[in-house]
């Protein structure tokens, strides 16, 4: 049986069992919020190598996915398999490969054979460089979409972004709207552009049933895809991306009556004071469903900086109540990321994660903090250096100095801890 046929029955899976013991909190919560889907476990039994599982949503960590995979102009799938294992150093939660480049599927079952934490594809993007290859995007089949979505599935993908609220009337919303930047989803403009040659409905709107089956029978979570999501912060909040939402919540229902695990995915670019509204609106719409979010990015003008940008979105959406982001890197909008872009983009991905978990009242976020101050009291350097998100970068910075004494070049014999400690009566074992 799926997670949530299991946790509705009032099982507790074993999977169940580790999600509790990692968050600090008992199995039966994890099955509680399983069973009404604002918690998923994204787990295939087919991915035989994974041994870090992550339990996603509602009163758990903010979980980080890092995108990897190769494009038309560059796929070398041993860098990919380098970045993998930079991202899973840095402590990402998830991965996502998005291929669309070189052997797809070699790449794709190679990623999964070598990564032990979950992993996420977007299936359309596959059956559109097919079709691209043979006879043209617009020219792909409906079956041929749901093949490649079975067969990635059968490889022992975990998670998978479908794109099923790009619609004939969501698109019809978006032309009488009016945008500054249309779409920028790849997968949502793929298929906008198959409904409008073909004059069809999205194949994965009109047979969601279908869809659900192949989830259900590989316990696949779908992630269920903003392609309407805005490019630019100009398009935010508009009456195409709200239409798109809507929709998702509906058929998040269904997946959920169904046995089906789904997290629902937003925006984009977004400015500062329309992030907690956005927020509100997705888990009101979605009856609370896992919310997945791209930044948002919250100004459109920082090209080699946008994971700084993203971060600071991040931080405020999990905050309001987002409960996965999906890093950036420095390269977003500029280039394919190196492996350096990917660790860098996981660090900071974290940062913000983290900063949104103390605000949530997360306990091993708020102790992780009292202990660094510990630490910093008892100039513990080691000790600060362990604790930090990023103890490579810190130990080099602090072995750059070249510092003799237990302080640091920035104060040294002034430093304000150590100045202080003898008129507060105050040492290292006080606190």
């Amino acid at each position: 049986m799926s997670q949530i046929n299991e946790a509705k029955t009032g099982n507790i899976t074993e999977e169940m069992k580790i999600a509790a013991n990692q968050e600090g909190l008992s199995p039966d919560y994890i099955r509680k919020h399983i069973a009404d889907g604002s918690v998923v476990i994204p787990y295939n039994k087919k991915h035989k190598t994974i041994n870090k599982l992550s339990a996603i949503g509602k009163g758990l960590r903010t979980k980080v996915n890092a995108n990897i995979g190769t494009s038309p102009e560059h796929a070398v799938l041993e860098e990919e398999l380098e970045k993998l294992k930079v991202a899973m150093e840095a402590k990402a939660d998830t991965v996502m490969d998005l291929s669309t480049g070189g052997d797809i599927d070699k790449i794709r079952r190679t990623i999964i054979e070598n990564s032990l934490i979950p992993v996420g594809t977007v299936p359309i993007y596959q059956a559109a460089v097919e079709a691209s290859r043979r006879k043209g995007i617009v020219n792909m089949s409906e079956e041929e979409i749901f093949e490649v979505i079975e067969k990635q599935a059968e490889d022992g993908v975990d998670f998978m972004t479908v794109h099923c609220g790009v619609t004939m009337q969501s698109i019809e919303r978006l032309k009488n709207q009016g945008r500054t930047l249309d779409i920028v989803s790849r997968g949502g403009a793929f298929l906008t552009t198959w409904i409008l040659h073909n004059n069809r409905e999205n194949p994965l709107f009109e047979n969601f049933e279908r869809l659900l089956k192949i989830a259900k029978k590989y316990d696949v979570t779908l992630s269920l895809g903003d392609g309407m999501r805005p490019g630019c912060i100009a398009d935010a909040t508009d009456r195409s991306q709200i239409q798109e939402i809507i929709i998702l919540g509906e058929l998040a229902q269904k997946a959920l009556k169904e046995g089906v695990q789904v997290i629902i995915e937003g925006p984009g670019h977004m400015p500062i004071n329309q992030i907690e509204a956005n927020v509100l609106l997705e888990k009101k719409i979605c009856n609370n469903a896992p919310f997945y979010v791209l930044g948002p990015l919250v100004t459109d003008i920082t090209p080699g900086y946008d994971h700084i940008t993203a971060a600071i979105g991040g931080a405020l959406a999990a905050h309001y109540g987002a409960d996965f982001l999906c890093y950036l890197t420095p390269s977003e909008h500029l280039r394919l990321p190196t492996v350096e872009d990917v660790r860098e983009g996981v660090i900071i991905t974290r940062i913000a994660a983290h900063a949104a978990d103390i605000s949530k009242g997360i306990k091993d976020a708020i102790n992780k903090d009292m202990e660094m101050a510990r630490a910093r009291k008892n100039l513990d350097w080691e000790r600060q250096i362990n604790l930090a998100i990023d103890p490579i970068k810190a130990k080099r910075i602090r072995e750059e100095s070249k510092i003799t004494s237990d302080k640091c070049t920035m104060c040294g014999e002034y430093c304000a801890i150590d100045v202080l400690k003898k008129y507060l009566k105050t040492d290292k074992t006080s606190c």
